[in-house]
């Protein structure tokens, strides 16, 4: 069995199931789950860290921020995101918020990655390499690379060429790729399908030509009932048909129309229904014209696409080249919709039909508090750095808390009792059941206030395997965190004081200097074990249960073995008024000498180690 190094979790209090002003019933579902989690109205309950809520709600301190304003911890879970900008990953080039709606939220730079590994594709030349002699010009300029263009992937080594894409330019390959299909079909953008609607000479050649007996047929050609459409063709075919028949709701064909008189099938059926309820009454509706049938679509030039069931060259393929030609489930995942073939729409079925992924755009978010909108977290609007304007982590506003085992000889005697301890604990070693042992907990202060602190913990651990604890010293002080320079002057002045003094006394060659180290030998109930300048350690005193399992108790679940102490933590100091709070009648000198009492109560976890199973 695996040891465990100790460690702190620090509870978010956004997983209270209770909301303010609002007492939970003792009979609702939400009440149980809050006697389950601890979080009820009852103060005097003790956390359960393995409680199923638990899970998410314990943070190290390093993912978590803090509020000025609230004066509370807030985890990723429970703050608001608001988007600062988006840029590509590959490029870093920012993309305005305006471009998202007309290309989408991918780079339409030439960022690509390749579709069997994700690594990113490169712009080659596919020209035959040419001579030595001949690669420096008159000018001693090198000699430009010359089309076809390809992108080539330099970790698998698969190239756009193997499908049938080439490019004439090394640059805009989005814009080219958009109008290429796999093999090296053109495409119609959008932009041109609407032009060519629009053209006369093209209605007239598409009503002249005869529909072709096979399937396929190139897009650029005359429109037929066999004409293959994409995903972007069929949906902009069928917007601009149901556009015209929105305009003139009058022009009744044939179609849904003669399945009924009724007229449910108009655009505006809806509207004439809900007119009913709104308006002044449905008699004064009859009086009017009925509103004409929308018929539905007949040609590919109106959205017209029909089912292809025929999947004889999909099944001979696959019998040819074997299952490992297909394409996975992780690459049909990564394809675009809008890139995919038309046949297909938008879905490969096999490696060969695989096209260049454009890269996703990535975001910078902004963090607000969920409760007054204070903005906590904010990074800097540009791409290339990675400072953040505000950055208010809850290291910088709460002491922070490392645990590590106390080694103490066979003389100390225990806090809690006198008796002697036993062995020290060894940092990773499994913890001897109902063996005492001691831990060291350092308090670190981050703010330059001196704070109080007091801690409770419950004499035994919750679950189902109880281990004691004693918290030797629950009420102390910090000092305030200062500089550490001004600290090392002020040590400096301090020994040089207590030298002079040696000196005036005739002591200056004998004798031990004093440390200002108060290290103790012995366990003490209310006195600190180790003070610094912003630290205080304490120890606490743990009994490790005996997990031997009773005939027809279930067996041990995951974790159950490890001694998790939940310990509920009170910050208490005084810090400067804001200007509100002294008033607009106090003066400049007034609001700095003002203080106000602020606290900060949170449970937090500490994990201290696995105990042996015997």
């Amino acid at each position: 069995m695996a040891a465990l190094t100790p460690y702190t979790y620090i509870r978010c209090p956004c997983s209270d199931v209770s909301a303010p002003g609002r007492p939970l019933d003792g009979s609702s579902p939400m009440a149980a789950a809050a006697d389950d989690n601890g979080a009820g109205d009852d103060d005097d309950r003790t956390f359960d860290p393995r409680a199923p809520r638990s899970n998410y709600s314990l943070y190290p301190l390093e993912y978590l921020l803090y509020c000025e304003d609230c004066h509370q911890i807030r985890c990723p879970r429970c703050v608001a995101e608001e988007i600062v900008s988006y840029y590509c990953p590959n490029c870093l080039f920012e993309v305005p918020s305006s471009n998202l709606k007309s290309e989408g939220n991918r780079c339409t730079r030439s960022c690509f990655q390749c579709p069997v590994c994700l690594g990113p594709l490169a712009v080659t030349s596919l020209e035959t390499k040419p001579d030595p002699s001949l690669l420096a010009a008159p000018d001693n300029a090198a000699a430009p690379h010359a089309g076809p263009y390809a992108l080539t992937c330099s970790y698998c080594h698969w190239t756009s060429a193997e499908v049938g894409i080439q490019f004439e330019k090394p640059n805009g390959i989005h814009a080219q790729l958009a109008k290429l299909r796999n093999g090296g079909a053109t495409r119609l953008t959008a932009k041109e399908r609407k032009e060519r609607r629009k053209d006369p000479a093209y209605r007239t050649q598409a009503a002249a030509a005869p529909a072709p007996a096979t399937a396929g047929g190139e897009e650029g050609g005359p429109s037929s009932s066999a004409e293959v459409l994409d995903l972007e063709t069929q949906f902009a075919n069928l917007k601009a048909f149901y556009q015209g028949q929105l305009a003139d709701p009058n022009s009744a064909d044939s179609g849904l129309a003669a399945l009924s008189d009724l007229g449910f099938s108009s655009p505006t059926s809806l509207s004439r229904i809900m007119s009913i309820y709104t308006g002044g009454g449905w008699q004064d509706k009859k009086a009017k014209s009925r509103v004409g049938a929308m018929r539905e679509a007949l040609e590919p030039d109106e959205g017209l696409q029909p089912a292809r069931l025929d999947e004889s060259a999909a099944i001979d393929r696959l019998r040819s080249e074997g299952h490992g030609a297909t394409a996975s489930a992780a690459q049909l995942r990564d394809q675009p919709p809008n890139l995919g073939e038309a046949h297909l729409h938008g879905r490969a079925r096999f490696a060969s039909e695989l096209r260049p992924i454009p890269y996703l755009l990535r975001t910078k978010r902004s963090k607000r508090c969920p409760v007054c909108r204070h903005i906590i977290s904010k990074p800097e609007a540009k791409v290339q750095t990675t400072r953040f304007r505000i950055r208010l982590v809850a290291g910088s506003y709460i002491p922070s808390i490392a645990v590590r085992p106390l080694p103490l000889s066979s003389s100390s005697s225990s806090g809690s009792g006198g008796s002697a301890s036993g062995p020290a604990v060894v940092p990773g070693a499994l913890l001897e059941p109902l063996r005492p042992a001691h831990y060291l907990l350092t308090f670190k202060n981050p703010i330059f206030e001196p704070v109080r602190v007091t801690l409770g913990a419950p004499a035994r651990t919750p679950g189902r395997f109880a281990s004691k604890v004693t918290v030797l010293c629950p009420e102390f002080e910090i000092d305030a965190n200062t500089d550490v320079w001004d600290e090392a002057l002020k040590e400096s002045g301090e020994r040089d004081r207590d030298k002079d003094r040696r000196r005036r006394r005739g002591e200056e060659g004998g004798g031990q200097s004093s440390s200002n180290n108060p290290h103790h030998s012995q366990l003490e109930v209310g006195k600190i074990w180790e003070r610094g300048r912003n630290w205080v350690s304490i120890v606490v005193e743990v009994v490790p249960a005996s997990l031997r399992l009773a005939p027809g108790d279930p067996p041990l679940r995951e974790d159950e073995d490890v001694l998790e102490i939940p310990m509920f933590v009170r910050v208490e100091w005084e810090g400067e008024a804001g200007g509100d709070d002294v008033g607009a009648a106090a003066g400049r000198d007034a609001a700095k000498e003002a203080r106000e009492k602020r606290e900060l109560a949170y449970w937090c976890v500490l994990g201290l180690g696995r105990i042996k199973q015997t």
